[in-house]
């Protein structure tokens, strides 16, 4: 760090990871915030932020942020700017910059901060301790977004709620939580977070919380004295208020050069890389966004000046504040700058990871320790890899099993289906391939692709599937078959029709013909053996091979394969042909006979093939609209955001993981691959991804190590049952002994219904316990709602318990099917919803199932599941 010009402040900043704040008092001074103080604003004042993250490339990424509070003066908000370019100057001219104003900061920001921030009024003091205040302030807050929330403060006013957004009614004694009735499941979840932390922050843990609904009626008590702080009830007529944000388009995106505070547009029909200059700085206006470029070759004057310039303009030409505005130096361009470009040359990433594992074995062996080759971590299966492994064919649109002395073989013109079974969490788990040969034909794909889905579909137990291409495999499928041998060719029927109407060679390996094979692998356990091409042009230095031709068999050692690639050379030797004495060759002294077998010497690629270092995994919402992805990315991502009611992508480049939500909209195992194959091609991050890289299909509750692995993970959540708000209303609720549950409109729904239906005409009293409603003997008519225990047994080992003698459960109460349906006219929620069919009478069970309840829940997972679906109960 150069800390000439720097705010002494700055000293030492991004020398670690994790965030770093400033706040800025009224003389312009920066105050180092400790940590406890992240996230505490105020309104009045202006912040520096500073992001350090290292990635696994082995680079430093640092993102700038300054936040200037809504009632910030323009003195501090220009300084924040200046103190911005400073902080960035001296992390070398990497970082990118973001101004975030309050009330419209950037998903990005927010992520920092989780679950909110809420700005407090007045202005930020070193010295300050406490605000002073004598009386508890009521405050109205709205709340919007379904994965970083949105916290606003507006009028204490009827006019402020609508029916679309979330709203929390903040006062000295409770937390009321208003849901608008078009309000998201995802919403009302992330108020539920914000709730718990103005408990906590503001309250000191001691209050009540209410949860009320849009339409509940005001004879509710914490409905009436919710209304009551508005001076009454009265319906709700608006609906979200229009934002000022626009989408940006394309045509109207205009490059401007800004030279001494005014700006000179740069016409051209598109936009592209050669028209920035290192010594310029460029303004890039895209409506609702407004990105300044600045060349490498300016100094930090200038950009100030060049940033005071824009800030200006913006200011005068009356533009939204929700306008957001980055600031790049060249060569720190983030994808969405670059995507208003028709041309941005791809700049190579250096692999700092794996030229700092050479340093660090280099060093050893300076020091006289005997390394081989230093361990990767990337390689790690995360499985155990020893379990039970069986392989079909596909063949004939049908499936056929490869003998277990035969299954680690794989030709590259046949699709496989395998299945891996192995034991975690004390439970058999399944992991589903569907392997495609690079030569296979689209019949044999589509079979294979059908049959994988209806495979996990019937399987029991935890089950996790991915369609994998040949030379697109990841680590995890070499583990599981421990030592794979892929031959050219293949055995399908369909395959050597396809090859005999196009008049081509039949490749098929033949033992007795001449073959090469590249030797691969991390280890004994992990090792393969691949065909390629006989010829001389497909050998490599970094390799180890084994040419075959008749009589002879050569073992070729690159010359800069490693020890451990001998040892899987011999041992690869003894798979192919274990009978015939292998020929050791060196490279650099080949016999004429070797390159004679590969149709005479030519050249091949002789530079160390460094690995790709793995990529920072990221998280996406998947969305399709008309046939276009219109997802977004969730910056620093946690369990918490896998939403029951989404679907998601984790994109680890090599590899892309589509995790389906229990109350999302995807309905089968196809459907999610389809989507997981759009994401390829979108390619959002414009990082290459390959169209064939692997694409697995993860469903919630079904999580392997593999996936979980990406998060900091509490096994508790994945086995909770409802939506999403439900769920945070009983983290909620068992944290607090306060807090009064929501009517859900069950109460109501239920009364009306029973009063119609029930053969007496007299309805019976309820109880809620684990989300199951229970008779407790008595005749009134009301319902209780009880505190939810999470160690009650399943509804389906309660209901086979007590069908063991007589076919029939007396346990739950039963509701009308036209209650419990999926939609239904009177919707009741507050039931355990995986179980809606458990409520039904033994007789209307019986009708709509054909079949009993005991003998239902003796059935296999996946048809329980389709009968559900089929009635509009699952």
């Amino acid at each position: 760090m150069s800390m000439k010009g720097v705010d002494e402040a700055f000293r030492g900043a991004g020398a670690k990871t994790g965030l770093e704040v400033w706040g800025m008092e009224n003389n312009g001074r920066l105050v180092p915030m400790p940590k406890s103080s992240h996230g505490k604003f105020f309104s009045g004042s202006a912040y520096i932020i500073l992001s350090t993250a290292v990635l696994k490339s082995g680079l430093t990424r640092h993102d700038i942020h300054y936040w200037l509070g809504k009632d910030a003066n323009e003195v501090d908000a220009s300084m924040a700017s200046d103190k911005a370019i400073e902080l960035d100057a001296a992390l070398g001219s990497r970082a990118v910059q973001y101004r975030e104003v309050q009330g419209f900061e950037t998903e990005k920001f927010l992520s920092y901060f989780k679950p909110c921030i809420i700005p407090l009024e007045g202005v930020f003091s070193s010295e300050l301790q406490g605000l002073g205040g004598k009386s508890y302030r009521v405050s109205l807050l709205s709340c919007t977004g379904d994965h970083v929330v949105h916290v606003r403060e507006v009028p204490l006013s009827r006019s402020s709620l609508n029916h679309s957004d979330v709203f929390i009614l903040d006062t000295q004694s409770k937390i009321f939580l208003f849901s608008g009735r078009n309000s998201s499941m995802q919403e009302r979840a992330k108020a539920l977070e914000v709730v718990q932390y103005i408990k906590e922050n503001q309250h000191g843990g001691r209050c009540e919380v209410a949860t009320l609904e849009d339409g509940m009626l005001v004879g509710n008590s914490d409905s009436g004295e919710f209304w009551s702080l508005f001076g009454g009830y009265a319906p709700i007529t608006g609906d979200r208020p229009g934002t000022d944000q626009m989408e940006t388009n394309m045509s109207s995106t205009k490059l401007f050069w800004i030279n001494k505070g005014k700006l000179f547009p740069m016409d051209a029909p598109s936009l592209n890389r050669g028209m920035l200059s290192s010594d310029k700085c460029y303004m890039l206006n895209c409506d609702a966004e407004i990105f300044v470029w600045m060349g490498r070759m300016t100094l930090v004057s200038e950009r100030k000046t060049s940033i005071s310039a824009i800030e200006e303009i913006v200011h005068s030409q009356g533009r939204s504040t929700s306008t957001r505005t980055t600031f790049l130096t060249e060569g720190s361009e983030n994808v969405k700058f670059k995507s208003y470009f028709s041309c941005w040359p791809e700049t190579l990433t250096t692999n700092l990871y794996e030229e700092g594992r050479g340093k660090v074995a280099a060093i050893f062996k300076h020091q006289g320790y005997d390394v081989k080759e230093l361990p990767d971590n990337s390689s790690q299966p995360f499985i155990d890899c020893c379990g039970d492994l069986k392989v079909w064919r596909v063949s004939c649109h049908g499936v056929s099993l490869v003998p277990a002395g035969e299954q680690g073989k794989l030709y590259s013109g046949d699709c496989y289906i395998v299945q891996y079974t192995y034991t975690g969490n004390e439970r058999d788990n399944h992991l589903f391939y569907a392997w495609l040969g690079k030569n296979s034909i689209l019949e044999d794909r589509v079979d294979a692709i059908s049959f994988l889905s209806s495979t996990v579909d019937s399987a029991k137990g935890c089950s996790a599937m991915a369609q994998i291409f040949e030379g697109k495999e990841p680590v995890l499928f070499f583990a599981i078959f421990k030592s794979l041998i892929i031959f050219k060719g293949g055995m399908s029927p369909a395959y050597k029709k396809s090859i005999t109407q196009r008049g081509l060679t039949d490749e098929t390996y033949d033992k007795d013909s001449t073959a090469l094979f590249r030797v691969q692998g991390t280890g004994p356990d992990n090792m393969q053996a691949i065909q390629v091409d006989q010829v001389s042009t497909s050998l490599n230095s970094s390799y180890c091979y084994i040419l075959q031709d008749g009589s002879f068999i050569f073992a070729w050692t690159g010359s800069l394969s490693l020890p451990s690639d001998h040892d899987l050379l011999n041992r690869m030797l003894d798979e192919i042909n274990p009978l015939k004495q292998p020929m050791l060759v060196r490279e650099g002294s080949e016999p004429d006979i070797f390159w004679s077998a590969l149709g005479g010497k030519a050249e091949y690629p002789r530079e160390k093939d460094i690995k790709d270092y793995t990529e920072d995994p990221h998280l996406f919402t998947c969305v399709f609209t008309e046939g276009d992805y219109k997802g977004k990315e969730i910056f620093n991502f946690t369990q918490d955001d896998l939403t029951t009611e989404d679907v998601l992508v984790l994109d680890c480049h090599d590899e892309i993981y589509v995790w389906i939500g229990l109350h999302s909209n995807v309905t089968s195992k196809e459907q999610a691959l389809n989507l997981g194959k759009k994401f390829l091609q979108a390619d959002i991050l414009q990082e290459g991804l390959s169209i064939d890289a692997a694409v697995y299909v993860i469903a919630e509750g079904n999580e392997p190590p593999f996936f979980t692995r990406f998060f900091h993970w509490d096994d508790s959540k994945a086995y909770m049952h409802g939506n999403s708000y439900e769920r945070k209303l009983a983290i909620l609720k068992g944290s607090s002994q306060n807090v009064e549950a929501p009517d859900r409109g069950f109460r109501k729904a239920f009364k009306r219904y029973s009063s119609e239906h029930t053969p007496d005409g007299s309805g019976r009293k309820l109880s809620i316990s684990d989300g199951l409603y229970v008779r407790d003997g008595s005749s009134d008519s009301s319902l209780v709602m009880e505190e939810p225990s999470f160690n009650s047994r399943k509804v389906e080992e309660i209901i086979l318990e007590d069908c063991e003698d007589n076919d029939t459960d007396d346990v739950l109460e039963k509701l009308p099917y036209e209650l419990l349906k999926v939609p239904s006219s009177m919707p009741i929620t507050g039931i355990d919803v995986t179980r809606r069919e458990a409520y039904l009478s033994a007789q209307e069970f019986q009708e709509k199932f054909g079949m009993s309840k005991k003998a239902f829940y003796q059935l296999p997972k996946w048809r329980q599941n389709k009968l559900k679906s089929a009635l509009s109960l699952f």
